[in-house]
Parts: structure tokens; C-alpha cells; sequence
């Protein structure tokens, strides 16, 4: 008779039970009791109650259990090294691994070799994984498919998708996640006909194959197929036991600013019951927000059971976007009562909120507290909210002390905005300093371009202008065409300037003129400004009169239930002609207009617009 298996020792089953739950109480009562029995260096304790504290949270305190452990095993390094490339510290694992090798001389298991490629999978070191792979061959475990599955994603997503694709043919007998791996890394390297291809001819087709395809289309910026995809799923009748792949399309919705279809999704999660799923909601709020709908965004936020600090950021950046920094400063002191330590992004939309505001000091102090208070070292992108902060608001001299002195080399953004500021204020001699310190990182930007050449002409520095005509052609930056998007539901229309449909342009030209002399009336007067062509005052004012989002707003008006929103959304900044005409349309006819451009959204209310013209 074979001997009989010995029985799992209850107190490991306990540890599991806690790291599942994420109970950091249990595992350190456990813990005592371990150390009071003697058992916390019998196997398997010091690997569970390793493996239960980095569960729970406690990754500092696995760290010392592990250094304190008298018998560092494989079993040991797995359990830490699992841990570490799952954390947010994912880089430890490398120097562990090497102290492994090197220190403890522990030769690495199947378990450890996909550990490593893992770590190296999330942290992007293409190089390092490729020696990992090259060990991983040397060893006795290089027929272990859960390695090879994890080496197929780490080519994905490091970019070496034809790598990922050598390995994947080496798999005899292909289990579901090497299928999916590779499916995955063909749709987000944006290699579309193939990852369709191999999905269809995956054996199995499940929820968790078809969420890794819609997620890879995502990631690679093909939203519309990503939706497409989700639709032939529903028509494959794939039941939708998770969550996941609702917040994947949702997020697909909010990239193509799709309200309808975002509502249509909101709408399937709560008959699917998934209402009380944190991610799922702060993916609705992101949604709502991005598709000009604030106070939705509001009332999924104020719907949310449970809150992290994405869900008060999220919300706090949608705020600050729409113009409403009271809100977004009012919300952020409720974050903080309520014991949610903000991060890095809630600070970048503190302080833009601030700067679209004019609330200086507010701005200041915001940026003060950042390492006072919260421990949080500013960044680059910190420091150009706050120059745009000041120079929004004509503190150009600060602005420019604070681009000279902060401990990071000013980048394309950080000129810009200082650039655009000196601009809008009316100081020609600031902004030709700084153009010209921003045409010397001959930046990538087609729009830094036009910011310079206008920058120039203002100045009447015609040679400059020529200079940055010619630095375009030598780096072959194309400045991007202006187009406005406006989407009714059942119908849309995409507008450029000066082109209107052949079907609508009678309408459209006679309701634009109609408003044109009501406009008058009212004191209007073209700001051609904008409009750096050499051309006759005329002329000008004819460009602004077909510029795309008056175009959309007056298809709006025409095709529209009449006291809805009309929601218009432009690729490039509103121009100041634009942003005056649509304040006074929004008083005409007394509807609500938000374009969304570049930059912001601009809410248009009864002659009014949320940026209070601060934009």
C-alpha cells in the first residue's frame, strides 16, 4: 500500500484564507501564533505566511520575514519574487533575483523563471527578459509552458511582437493563455488582421480571450473596433461573468467621446448588475466626463458605494476640465476629510483648475503642499501647470524665474506655455525671448509651430516666420487640419473649414447668416487676430465665418431636439472669434452648446461660458 499523503496543517490553510481576504489583522495574529508554537520555520509556514503578507498589503514586513528566514529556499524566493513583480515596485524583483543566483547560489524553478518574466514584462526591460529567456533554455524547466506563455507576453508587450510569435510556435500543446497572450500582443501592437486572425482560430472563445482583444485594440488606439468587437461579442451571446471588459469599452466610449453609446453601456451594467463595481463606476465617471456630460459624471460619482483615489481624482479632473474649480476644490477638501490620500494626478488637476480659475494663491499654495504635506515630489508636468498658473495671470516675471530655476530641463510643454501666456498678454518682447528659446528644441509638435509663427508675425519678425516655415519642412511636421465632430445619436457629421455638406449647406449658410446679423445687432465685431494670412479684412472675416465648429454648432441647431445640449467636439484649440460667436449664439437661442477642444471644455450658457473667458 502507498504511503498516505500527510494532511494540509490547518493553520496554512488559515494564512491562504487570510491572504485571500486581504486580512492584515488575521496574518499577524497567525504570525504570533507561529512564533509562539515554534512552527514559523517549519515548511510550508515560512513561504504562506510570506505569501499572506504581501497579499494583505504588508510588502515591508514579507521583506523582513524573508531576510530574517534562516533556510532561503526556491519555494521562499518564488513565493517573494511573485509578490514583488506583482507590487508597485515590480523592479525590486530583479535585485532579488540576483542575490538569489549570486548569494544564495539557489538555481531557479519554473516558477521563479516566470516570476522574472513577469517583472521584466511590466517594467518593459526587453533586455533583461531576453537573458532570462536565454537562462530559461539553459535549464531543465525549458519545456514548462507557463514560462513559455509568459515569455509570449513579455515580447507583446515590449514591443518585439515577431519574438512573441517565434516562441508561441514553439508551444506543442497550446493552452488557453498562451492563445491569449498572443492574440493580445498582436492587437495592442496594432497589428490588427493578425490578432483577428489567430483569435478565430483559437479552439476555445471565451469571455477572457475576447475581453484580451478588445483591451489590445484599445491600447493600441483603434477604439471604433474595439467597440465593433464588443458589439459580435453580445451577438455571440458570451455571457459576461466579470466586470473587466465593461470598463475596457466603456473606456473605448470615453476615447471616441461616444455619450450615446456610453449611456447604452451604463445602461447594460446596471441590467447586468454590476452597479456597485468600483472600477466599472469610476470608468462611468471618466466616461461622462470625457463626453462633456459633467453632471452624470457627478451622479455616478455620488452613486459609488465604495471610493479609491481614482474615483475622487477622476472626478476632480473632470471638474477642473469643465471649468468648475470650485467644485473640484471643494471636493478635494471632502477627499481629504475622508482619509483618501491624493496622488500625483489630483494635483495636476488642482492646479489646472487653479489656472483656468485666476486663483493664484490657491494654485501656489496647492503646489506648496504637494511635498509639505502629502510627501509628493513635483514633477515636470507640476511645474508646468504652475507656470501656466502664473502666466495665465500676468505674473510673467515669476513664471519666468520659476522656468529658470525648477530642477528639471524645460520641455516643449513648459515653453509653450509660458509662449502662449506672453502671447495673450501682450508682452511682444517676453514672447519672441521665449519663442526663441522653444524654436531651439526644434520641437515635434505641429501646433508649437503655429504658436511660433504667429508668435513671430505679431512681432513682424518675418524672417523668424520664414525660419520656422523652413525647420518644418526639414523635420516634416504637416500642421494638423482643424475639424469639429457633432454627434446626435442616430446622426453625425464631421465638419472642416470652409466645407460644408452639399445636402445641408443652403440651411447651414442661411441660419449662420441669420445669426451673423442678430449678432450685429448686438454689438459684434469679427476679431480676426487669428486669421495670419495676408489677406484683405474681408477675406478673414470669411474664414472665421466658415471656421468647422460654427459649421457643427449651426448643423446642431438645424438637426437637434429643439432645448437639448448640442455637444461639438474640435481636434485643435477654439479660436477667440470662434469662443465670442458661440457665446452669443448660446444667448440668441437660448440652448446650451459645449464644444470640447484641445484643451478644455467650454460650457456656453446664456451668453456666458464656464472658463469665464480665462481659457
Amino acid at each position: 500500500m502507498p504511503p498516505l499523503s500527510t494532511p494540509p496543517h490547518p493553520l496554512a490553510a488559515l494564512l491562504r484564507s487570510s491572504a485571500r481576504r486581504r486580512d492584515r489583522t488575521a496574518c499577524r495574529k497567525l504570525h504570533a501564533h507561529l512564533l509562539k508554537s515554534g512552527l514559523h520555520q517549519r515548511r510550508p509556514f515560512p513561504s504562506a505566511l510570506l505569501d499572506a503578507y504581501a497579499k494583505s498589503g504588508f510588502l515591508s514586513d514579507a521583506r523582513c520575514l524573508f531576510d530574517e528566514s534562516s533556510h532561503r529556499d526556491a519555494v521562499l524566493y518564488s513565493a517573494l519574487l511573485s509578490a514583488l513583480s506583482h507590487s508597485d515596485r515590480p523592479s525590486q524583483a530583479l535585485s532579488l533575483f540576483r542575490r538569489m543566483v549570486y548569494v544564495d547560489a539557489v538555481p531557479p524553478d519554473g516558477f521563479i523563471f516566470a516570476s522574472l518574466v513577469k517583472t521584466c514584462s511590466r517594467i518593459g526591460f526587453l533586455r533583461l527578459g531576453k537573458q532570462a529567456h536565454a537562462q530559461f533554455l539553459l535549464s531543465s524547466f525549458y519545456t514548462d509552458d507557463v514560462v513559455r506563455s509568459s515569455l509570449v507576453d513579455m515580447y507583446s508587450k515590449c514591443c518585439a511582437v515577431d519574438d512573441a510569435r517565434k516562441v508561441f510556435d514553439t508551444v506543442p500543446d497550446k493552452n488557453h493563455v498562451c492563445w491569449t497572450a498572443m492574440v493580445s500582443g498582436y492587437a495592442s501592437n496594432g497589428r490588427k488582421s493578425e490578432a483577428l486572425g489567430l483569435f478565430w482560430q483559437m479552439p476555445r472563445r471565451d469571455l477572457f480571450a475576447w475581453t484580451a482583444l478588445i483591451a489590445g485594440f484599445l491600447q493600441s488606439g483603434d477604439s471604433f473596433d474595439a467597440v465593433k468587437l464588443f458589439v459580435e461579442m453580445r451577438r455571440n451571446q458570451v455571457e459576461i461573468d466579470d466586470s473587466f471588459v465593461l470598463s475596457t469599452v466603456v473606456g473605448a466610449s470615453s476615447d471616441l467621446a461616444a455619450l450615446e453609446l456610453g449611456r447604452q453601456l451604463h445602461g447594460l451594467v446596471l441590467a447586468l448588475g454590476y452597479k456597485s463595481s468600483m472600477i466599472l463606476g469610476n470608468a462611468l465617471v471618466d466616461m461622462y466626463a470625457k463626453c462633456s456630460d459633467i453632471r452624470s459624471a457627478r451622479a455616478v460619482f455620488e452613486g459609488l458605494v465604495m471610493r479609491d483615489v481614482i474615483s475622487w481624482t477622476t472626478m476632480v479632473v473632470g471638474e477642473a476640465q469643465h471649468g468648475r474649480a470650485d467644485d473640484a476644490l471643494d471636493l478635494y477638501d471632502k477627499m481629504v476629510l475622508a482619509g483618501v490620500k491624493p496622488n500625483e494626478v489630483t494635483f495636476t488637476g488642482l492646479i489646472y483648475a487653479c489656472s483656468h480659475a485666476g486663483l493664484v494663491q490657491k494654485g501656489r499654495e496647492l503646489f506648496d503642499s504637494m511635498e509639505q504635506d502629502h510627501g509628493i515630489r513635483p514633477s515636470l508636468q507640476h511645474y508646468t501647470c504652475l507656470l501656466d498658473l502664473l502666466s495665465r495671470s500676468g505674473h510673467l516675471t515669476e513664471a519666468e524665474n520659476v522656468i529658470n530655476s525648477m530642477p528639471y530641463v524645460p520641455d516643449e510643454a513648459s515653453w509653450g506655455a509660458l509662449l502662449s501666456a506672453c502671447k495673450k498678454q501682450g508682452d511682444t518682447s517676453m514672447s519672441v525671448r521665449m519663442a526663441d528659446r522653444l524654436l531651439g528644441l526644434k520641437p515635434k509638435d505641429p501646433s508649437t509651430y503655429i504658436l511660433l509663427s504667429n508668435t513671430y508675425a505679431a512681432a513682424g519678425k518675418w524672417d523668424s516666420v520664414a525660419s520656422v516655415r523652413k525647420l518644418m519642412a526639414e523635420m516634416d511636421v504637416k500642421k494638423e487640419p482643424g475639424y469639429s465632430w457633432i454627434d446626435l445619436g442616430k446622426e453625425s457629421c464631421l465638419f472642416r473649414a470652409g466645407e460644408v455638406p452639399y445636402t445641408m449647406r443652403h440651411e447651414i449658410i442661411r441660419l449662420l447668416n441669420e445669426l451673423a446679423n442678430e449678432m450685429n445687432k448686438r454689438g459684434y465685431v469679427p476679431d480676426t487676430r487669428s486669421v495670419m494670412h495676408d489677406v484683405e479684412e474681408n477675406e478673414k472675416e470669411q474664414q472665421l465665418f466658415m471656421h468647422s465648429e460654427r459649421l457643427a454648432v449651426a448643423f446642431g441647431l438645424l438637426k437637434s431636439i429643439p432645448g437639448t445640449t448640442i455637444r461639438v467636439i474640435k481636434n485643435l484649440r477654439i479660436c477667440l472669434d470662434c469662443h465670442n460667436v458661440i457665446k452669443l449664439i448660446s444667448e440668441i437661442t437660448g440652448r446650451e452648446i459645449v464644444v470640447r477642444d484641445a484643451n478644455r471644455f467650454h460650457h456656453f450658457e446664456v451668453g456666458k461660458c464656464s472658463c469665464g473667458d480665462f481659457w
